[in-house]
């Protein structure tokens, strides 16, 4: 399970947008439970905050993922990842990167210059600095997931279409595929709730089955949340479903059952 609480968050959604954002405000707070099969692994929770950097205002979002019970016992899960970025441009000028998977442990801080397209790592556990140069809308890993909520085309996409997007992580820029797989009515515990389905396209191996191993559910309204990211692991699978949430900028579309 190393490093599935942080997949699971990471690819809940991504993309890119110079509009200001519709989909969340200041104030928005999800919690999801992680759990294998009937077994409670851990929860997730996810919040966007205001914050102020040269005397303008900032998003700062912050994302915690923690194993819990005998989860914990077998394999100890403590994550914090952060991001503040613009509210207009959805740019990031910060991260923070402070997680703890089994003894595996960083503690980084990066720092992205927009005018050179940079961004200074400070990896405070090694004692090392290092700059990377990054491609004009790179994003970071948090700042991805309200990227993806904006994005003009998400609700203009046809099956098999993707969104491709550059995200910095470990010291390098990948790109991040995100595949439009179609549409599903979800029940969920607030009721049933029309969604989008999408399938980030993933490296297989060590953890995951196949490229194609995550499936996550997203509303279908204007608020764009996560509601369900499933795992198809080397060994049986793993949820996440939302547990419960707080701020959402837009009426939640979800019918309740009799």
């Amino acid at each position: 399970m190393k490093k599935v609480l942080f997949l699971l968050l990471l690819f809940i959604t991504v993309s890119f947008d110079s509009q200001k954002p519709d989909a969340y405000d200041s104030g928005e707070w999800f919690k999801f439970r992680i759990h294998y099969g009937f077994i409670n692994a851990g929860y997730a929770t996810l919040e966007i905050k205001e914050a102020v950097k040269d005397n303008k205002k900032i998003y700062h979002a912050i994302g915690k993922g923690y194993t819990v019970g005998m989860s914990r016992f077998f394999f100890k899960v403590d994550d914090n990842y952060e991001s503040y970025f613009d509210k207009i441009t959805n740019k990031p000028y910060q991260f923070v990167r402070k997680i703890d998977e089994g003894g595996y442990t960083k503690n980084q801080e990066g720092f992205f210059n927009q005018n050179d397209n940079k961004v200074l790592v400070k990896d405070y556990k090694n004692k090392t600095e290092k700059s990377t140069s990054v491609t004009e809308n790179v994003q970071d890993i948090i700042s991805t997931f309200y990227f993806l909520r904006n994005h003009p085309n998400i609700d203009k996409l046809k099956v098999g279409e993707s969104i491709v997007v550059d995200m910095f992580f470990d010291d390098e820029v990948f790109k991040f595929k995100l595949k439009f797989i179609g549409r599903e009515k979800l029940k969920t515990k607030f009721g049933t709730a029309p969604t989008m389905i999408f399938r980030p396209i993933v490296q297989s191996g060590r953890v995951f089955k196949e490229e194609e191993s995550l499936t996550v559910w997203i509303s279908d309204d204007e608020n764009k949340i996560p509601l369900r990211i499933k795992a198809s692991l080397a060994v049986g699978s793993i949820k996440a479903d939302l547990e419960s949430f707080k701020g959402l900028k837009n009426p939640f579309m979800v019918k309740l059952e009799n």
